[in-house]
């Protein structure tokens, strides 16, 4: 029989909020755990207290998930208590983001969605330390889409280059085309049209160019995340105009414009995390390191050392983002090749647009 894996001590069950109007309670939460001393020797007089408010449909989400693994492992090597909440998809962040803080959680993180609700609550709870993935207050891409008012100083921004690791996977899929006979085409299925998913496609396009100029590509949006059906009848128009690489922007609607690959026979690049479990036909994965940002954010604030009020910006340079397991089709060189230009990238040498063109 498969064995349970075990949820680390201190972490609590993923929970939804529902709405009380509806007269449901709430999840209640498990006894509290003290602790005064841990592994890594951070010291301190109480359990620090961080909660996770992510989008629906939960940490079964890819993007979500490595959020989710970024406080579990805090969890487990830090000492911390964790506590996670998804909103019902009709109740919006602030519920959610305003229990936390009134329960005084140390800190309190959300991701670019909830954006405009992290501005209003973090206003409202000036002494609570707020973190919000994927969104910058300097980038206009960022403030553009999202109706943020403030820049309020107790507020973390945890922004990502997705654009190097989109020119990093673009690359590697205009060079495999090389690798059989076929029109020189490759393609993206990009979700919404939303800052971090335009910064995917606009290095995956960049960098497809930069390694064969007669390269087309194509792009559309499904304007959805949650919705396979979507991704697959994008992907499969795309694939029927000649695309042998499709790379998803989409999340778990992405996940339908994978499947299309697989069914036509052609390469598939994963996003966000990496997806080449899903079988021989992906190529690689664009990953975003949320795992990386919220473990290292929350070790910060167990270490004494974290200050809001700015960008906290992951890259190739740190780790931040970069390309998951590489196919074992791909040949040693060309691997090494890509290796090369991730470097150049990490020297100031490859200026990458961060918008599509």
């Amino acid at each position: 029989s498969r064995r349970r894996r075990r949820r680390p001590t201190g972490l609590l069950e993923p929970e939804r909020r529902r709405s009380r109007e509806r007269g449901e309670a709430e999840t209640a939460p498990p006894p509290h755990r003290e602790l005064v001393r841990c592994e890594t020797g951070l010291v301190s007089d109480r359990q620090l207290r961080v909660g996770l408010v992510v989008e629906p449909p939960g940490i079964d989400d890819p993007y979500n998930h490595g959020a989710y693994v970024g406080l579990e492992r805090a969890v487990r090597e830090l000492g911390i208590r964790g506590r996670v909440l998804t909103p019902a998809p009709k109740e919006g962040y602030v519920p959610s983001l305003s229990l936390l803080a009134r329960q005084k959680y140390d800190l309190v993180i959300g991701t670019n969605f909830a954006a405009p609700a992290t501005d209003r609550v973090a206003t409202g709870f000036p002494e609570t330390r707020f973190a919000i993935i994927d969104f910058a207050h300097d980038d206009p891409l960022d403030l553009a889409q999202y109706d943020v008012a403030h820049r309020p100083k107790n507020v973390l921004d945890l922004a990502f280059s997705e654009e190097q690791a989109g020119y990093l996977a673009g690359h590697l899929a205009a060079r495999v085309l090389a690798l059989s006979p076929g029109e020189e085409v490759v393609s993206s299925v990009g979700g919404q049209r939303v800052p971090s998913v335009e910064r995917w496609i606009a290095g995956y396009q960049a960098g497809a160019r930069g390694a064969n100029p007669r390269v087309t590509t194509l792009n559309s949006y499904t304007d959805s995340f949650p919705d396979p059906a979507k991704g697959r009848s994008v992907a499969l128009s795309q694939i029927a105009k000649g695309s042998r690489v499709v790379f998803q922007v989409a999340s778990a609607c992405g996940l339908g414009a994978l499947e299309a690959a697989s069914e036509r026979g052609i390469w598939g690049i994963g996003v966000d995390v990496d997806q080449s479990h899903l079988g021989r036909h992906i190529l690689t994965s664009a990953v975003k390191r949320l795992d990386v940002a919220v473990f290292d954010t929350i070790e910060e604030l167990a270490r004494g050392t974290l200050e809001t009020g700015r960008t906290s910006r992951f890259s190739l340079r740190n780790r931040g983002v970069g390309l998951g397991t590489i196919s074992a089709a791909v040949p040693r060189s060309l691997k090494a090749e890509i290796e090369d230009v991730r470097a150049e990238i990490v020297a100031g040498k490859i200026p990458i647009a961060s918008s599509v063109t």
